[in-house]
């Protein structure tokens, strides 16, 4: 039978993981080894994922545990990958310290492009991979660079699906199959969860705020962070919440906590940080939310947003969506993709309407545009990866800009790939004039033959 490797480097990976299980993915497979990766700066100064409340009800659905800081230390798993030459003797160590023998072994990783997934994939040389995802990256472009002997081992793409019916774009170039874990299964799996996690209750349905660690992955300055969050705080009382809960990203330092709870007694309203024992461990959002059964959810880029919405019909709002839009650098940053499709379907905080809306519905016709959207968005991150999504590109963009939609692209992005749009409609049909791209000609040769 096949040994099956399932490397996760969070509790939230490791609940997908078990979901999967749950409802027959892995059917078929011999023994389950799940490896826990620790990719955090200093692994040794956070709680390891299999000490955090509910790691070891999910245990079970696996052989055994194993760690892969530990086999390879003192090395940092973030950002080591073996030399070619090294590979045959990683393979036997790691098969001797595991007791994997000489059993075939297929491989469960995520992020592929990461140094953990890439280290284990070259290790074990030519075994079948399943990749999966615990986010909204599924609906982008595959994100850096993956060789080509990696990417053809990969049989199925295992990925959250909050919104059926929207096709995923991850790791298509090299026809991986995109395989949902049911909604049904993660549901049991946070509420198996939150059953082991203090009994959170409040009489007054709260607004629940989420904090993901924006400035930490280097996607907001520090200080933008802040403010987006303040803005959370002000938008969620401005709707009418007079208690406030926020849930930090597991694993992120937020440092300007007391700030917000100053903000929240500012305007007379009450806000919890809530965190789980051991002191400092945070609670995954998904638990709260199973737990707590918040009036609303507000986030900017987060897909506990649309489990919010997709698995507990919860009213969800985004906050800064616009700001991380225009932040975001460079183009092909893969936190896009989350930040478009959140920004395109989820009413925003500021709205007046925002917290008394339920969850978002997608109708045949909205879910074609949108599907458009983020298929002209994935060629525009990576033209060379999906060169196929073109036409859909051309016509979205040839159709569909307008002031709304302007926010998802750039117009030097759009020139340097000549798509519609690069050049201001009021100035097409000067582009288009025969004398005046006489005199541009014109004009380039006299420049070039001057040296300017």
């Amino acid at each position: 039978m096949t040994t099956l490797i399932l490397a996760a480097s969070t509790l939230r990976a490791v609940a997908v993981l078990a979901a999967a299980a749950d409802s027959g993915c892995f059917e078929g497979s011999g023994r389950r080894v799940l490896l826990l990766t620790g990719t955090a700066p200093v692994p040794e100064a956070v709680l390891p994922v299999s000490g955090m409340p509910g790691f070891d009800g999910l245990r079970a659905r696996f052989d055994d545990v194993v760690s892969w800081n530990e086999a390879i230390a003192p090395l940092h798993p973030a950002d080591w990958v073996p030399r070619a030459d090294d590979v045959p003797l990683w393979e036997r160590h790691l098969r001797r310290a595991w007791g994997l023998a000489d059993a075939p072994v297929a491989l469960v990783l995520e992020s592929l492009t990461t140094a953990p997934a890439q280290a284990v994939a070259d290790i074990f040389t030519g075994t079948p991979i399943d990749a999966y995802t615990t986010g909204l990256d599924a609906y982008g472009p595959t994100a850096g660079k993956l060789p080509a002997l990696t990417g053809t081992r990969v049989r199925r793409l295992l990925h959250t699906d909050p919104l059926p019916g929207l096709r995923p774009h991850l790791l298509a170039e090299f026809g991986a199959r995109p395989w949902a874990v049911p909604a049904s299964a993660l549901a049991e799996v946070y509420a198996e969860l939150a059953a082991e996690t203090a009994r959170l209750t409040d009489p007054q349905a709260p607004a629940l705020l989420l904090g993901e660690g924006l400035a930490e992955a280097g996607l907001l300055p520090a200080s933008e962070e802040r403010e987006l969050h303040q803005a959370m705080v002000r938008g969620a009382v401005a709707s009418g919440f007079t208690r406030l809960v926020f849930a930090p990203d597991p694993g992120a330092a937020v440092p300007w906590v007391h700030e917000l709870t100053e903000e929240a007694a500012r305007l007379g309203v009450e806000l919890t940080m809530c965190q789980a024992e051991p002191l400092g461990t945070s609670v995954l959002p998904e638990v709260l939310i199973d737990r707590l059964r918040p009036a609303l959810v507000v986030g900017c880029a987060s897909p506990v947003l649309l489990t919010a919405a997709s698995l507990y019909g919860i009213p969800v709002a985004v906050s800064g969506t616009g700001t991380l839009l225009k932040l975001l650098t460079p183009y092909e940053n893969g936190a896009r993709t989350a930040v478009t499709l959140t920004d395109a379907l989820l009413p925003d905080l500021a709205e007046p309407a925002a917290g008394a809306s339920g969850p978002p519905a997608v109708g045949p016709e909205a879910e074609g545009e949108l599907a458009d959207l983020l298929a002209a968005v994935a060629f525009a991150m990576r033209p060379r990866v999906r060169p196929d999504l073109r036409p859909v590109a051309e016509r979205y963009l040839s159709t569909r800009l307008d002031g709304r939609t302007w926010r998802y692209f750039t117009r030097r992005r759009l020139a340097s790939l000549a798509l519609p749009g690069a050049v201001p409609a009021r100035l097409a049909a000067v582009r288009r004039n025969a004398t005046v791209r006489r005199l541009a000609r014109r004009a380039r040769a006299l420049s070039g033959g001057t040296g300017g």
